[in-house]
């Protein structure tokens, strides 16, 4: 069975992450499945909105650490810095999908699953969803060139407490700072997902997805510029004490203690 799964029903598409025995934890392999999937969608006539979604009781708990780089055979800088910067291009990948992109958000979105949830046009969330960015917590910074995405949609000072803090925020807080368009009980969360997109496809296409280029470019005119660097600072932090101490933690089940090396 795919682990990432595309379903089309008339002008509207719907991209399922399927893993849920894992909670949907993304692999590398996933991320190139998604990044292939969403630039396909640029040679994609008659789709005219797409939603994101996922199987089983959350979107993503984020990056799949049993398949992280720290497991697999020792690989040179040079291959490590590109492979770390594939994130950033999964990342533009979804946000230059030319048609409206939904995310309906249940359960646990964090770290890529809560990227991959900020680089759609909308977010519509469960009431039991939880979204954050949980990198800090091992001692790494957020990558993905996700930063100022967090920043447009909540401002500077949100952003910072979801960044900075790793913590998992509700749905009712985050649609109050802007996150969440629209929060709806779990039950409804596929048909309000699905209402949205039609009203979407409802309109001329030609218009709206012009209309999107344009807000995504004036909005984040500066972003790569800015953020081109954030795979050599996750580069620096995974070689540090702190990051070998968060990930032993994490499979140790235990608190971890930091010491700034």
């Amino acid at each position: 069975m795919a682990v990432i799964e595309v379903a089309r029903d008339g002008h509207i598409a719907t991209v399922t992450l399927n893993r849920p025995e894992r909670r949907n934890a993304v692999t590398g392999e996933m991320m190139q499945e998604l990044e292939r999937i969403s630039r396909e969608f640029g040679q994609d006539e008659q789709t005219r909105v797409v939603i994101f979604r996922a199987e089983g009781r959350d979107f993503s708990v984020g990056a799949d650490l049993s398949a992280s780089p720290s497991s697999r055979p020792a690989a040179t800088i040079l291959m490590r810095r590109r492979a770390a910067e594939f994130g950033a291009q999964l990342m533009r990948s979804m946000q230059e999908i030319p048609q409206p992109t939904i995310c309906a958000v249940k359960g646990v979105a964090t770290g890529a699953g809560g990227c991959i949830t900020s680089a759609c046009d909308f977010r519509i969330g469960a009431e039991d969803a939880r979204i954050g960015y949980g990198e800090v917590k091992l001692g790494i910074n957020l990558m993905w060139n996700a930063v100022p995405i967090c920043v447009h949609l909540v401002g500077p000072a949100r952003a910072k407490q979801m960044i900075m803090t790793g913590k998992l925020f509700d749905a009712a807080t985050l649609e109050r700072w802007g996150f969440l368009d629209q929060v709806v009980p779990l039950a409804d969360l596929d048909t309000a997902a699905r209402a949205m997109a039609e009203e979407y496809a409802a309109l001329p296409p030609n218009s709206v997805q012009m209309i999107k280029k344009s807000i995504n470019h004036v909005s984040g005119a500066l972003d790569r510029a800015i953020m081109h660097m954030d795979a050599d600072q996750w580069l620096l932090t995974s070689l540090t004490e702190d990051y070998k101490e968060a990930v032993g933690a994490f499979f140790e089940k235990r608190k971890p203690t930091f010491s700034g090396s």
